[in-house]
């Protein structure tokens, strides 16, 4: 997959993701489904989502042999710099807070398995 159509592909992705964001609260309107910073929540995943692959992108184009580390590196410091990220959110805002963590963590799987199918697409390529 080329970068072109990753971004095409990362773009209406993140549309999707926020349009069904966006329609959750008209559709259950009782519930408190999002929480109140679940747009920076929301950017911050996907602006990291977007680095990781990137580096992960360049990294295979750049060494095929060893792209795997390069998968490996995007992926622990995406990972890393997420957990930087809910614990500078969970010393700001006292209390418990379950639906941050649902946000956060549905966020995260659903950013992190396009990524990895994306990546996948593109070792796929290399071994034919």
């Amino acid at each position: 997959m080329s970068l072109q159509r990753f971004i095409l592909y990362f773009v209406l992705y993140t549309v999707m993701l926020a349009g069904i964001a966006l329609a959750m609260p008209l559709i259950f309107p009782t519930v408190k489904l999002l929480t109140n910073k679940f747009w920076l929540v929301f950017g911050f995943l996907g602006g990291i989502t977007f680095i990781a692959y990137i580096v992960a992108f360049l990294g295979i184009k750049r060494n095929p042999e060893t792209g795997i580390l390069a998968i490996m590196g995007s992926i622990a410091i995406k990972m890393l710099f997420s957990m930087a990220f809910v614990l500078i959110y969970s010393l700001n805002h006292k209390g418990k807070d379950v639906v941050f963590v649902l946000n956060f963590f549905s966020l995260y799987l659903l950013f992190t398995f396009f990524e990895i199918y994306c990546l996948l697409r593109n070792l796929r390529h290399q071994n034919k």
